[in-house]
C-alpha cells in the first residue's frame, strides 16, 4: 500500500525554497556533517518518523510544532522533540505513521495537514533509531495540546523568527558530540531535533549567524526546565 502523497505544489510560497532544499540530497548531507557517525548504514529501514509542521501566512510569523516529553519516559526523558514515532506495521509508510503520531501525541488531525516533503532517513543518538522527518504545512491546525500527557507534557507553536534570532541559539556539546541548539520558554532545544531545525532553517536561506562557542551540555541543562537528569 502507497504512503501519503507529499503535495509539493500546495506549499504556500513563502515555504517554496524550503520545500525544494529539504527535498536536495546536499541538505541530508549537511545534517549527516552535524550528527557525525549517526548516520544509518545503507539500507537501513525506517523504523521511526517525525513531523515537521509549520504554519503561518508568511514567513514573518512562521510557526512550527514542537513537544516536551515526560520527564519520566524511559526514552528521551525530558527532551524537546517533534511529534512522532515508531513506524507500525499497519502504517502505510513514514508519511502515515508521522500524521498518525501526531494525532495521538497532540491531537492534530491529519485533515489540516499538507505533506510536503521528506528528508533523508537519520539516526537518533542514544537509541541509534533510524528516523524519516516529514515536513508538513497546515493554514489551520486548530489546537495541538498535550493528547498523551505520558509522552508528552507540554506542546507548542515556536515562532520560527526567535528560533532564528542568533539571541536564542547556541551550540552545546556532550561525549564527542557537538550540534545546534535553541532556547524558547526555558526550554533546551538540542539533539536530533535542533539539527532537523538547524537544517530547515538552512533549507529555507534563513539561518543567521550566531555564536559558535561550545558550551557543554549539563551547563546549558541546568538554565533549562527539561527536565533531563541523564547528563
Amino acid at each position: 500500500m502507497a504512503d501519503v502523497a507529499l503535495r509539493p505544489e500546495l506549499a504556500p510560497v513563502w515555504m517554496e525554497g524550503m520545500v525544494a532544499g529539504m527535498r536536495s540530497a546536499h541538505r541530508s548531507e549537511r545534517a549527516r556533517r552535524i550528527l557525525a557517525k549517526r548516520a544509518p548504514e545503507k539500507g537501513s529501514p525506517d523504523e521511526a518518523a517525525v513531523l515537521m509542521l509549520l504554519t503561518g501566512a508568511n514567513a514573518a510569523d512562521a510557526e512550527i510544532l514542537i513537544t516536551h516529553r515526560t520527564p519520566t519516559m524511559r526514552s528521551h526523558s525530558g527532551q524537546m522533540a517533534f511529534p512522532g514515532g515508531r513506524i507500525d506495521a499497519t502504517d502505510r509508510g513514514p508519511v502515515d505513521a508521522a500524521l498518525r503520531e501526531a494525532w495521538e501525541e497532540t491531537g492534530l488531525e491529519r485533515e489540516r495537514v499538507t505533506p510536503l516533503a521528506v528528508l533523508a532517513s537519520l539516526t537518533t543518538g542514544g537509541s541509534r533509531r533510524t528516523v524519516r522527518p516529514v515536513l508538513g504545512y497546515s493554514e489551520d491546525p486548530g489546537s495541538p495540546h498535550a493528547a498523551s500527557p505520558f509522552e508528552t507534557d507540554d506542546v507548542f507553536f515556536a515562532p520560527v523568527s526567535h528560533l532564528i534570532n542568533p539571541d536564542n541559539r547556541l551550540s552545546v556539546g556532550v561525549y564527542g558530540f557537538t550540534g545546534p541548539a535553541f532556547r524558547i520558554n526555558e526550554y533546551l532545544i538540542w539533539g536530533f531535533t535542533g539539527v532537523l531545525l538547524d537544517v530547515l532553517f538552512d533549507a529555507a536561506g534563513w539561518n543567521q549567524p550566531y555564536d559558535s562557542e561550545v558550551v557543554p551540555l549539563r551547563r546549558a541543562l541546568k538554565t533549562s526546565r527539561n527536565g533531563e537528569h541523564h547528563f
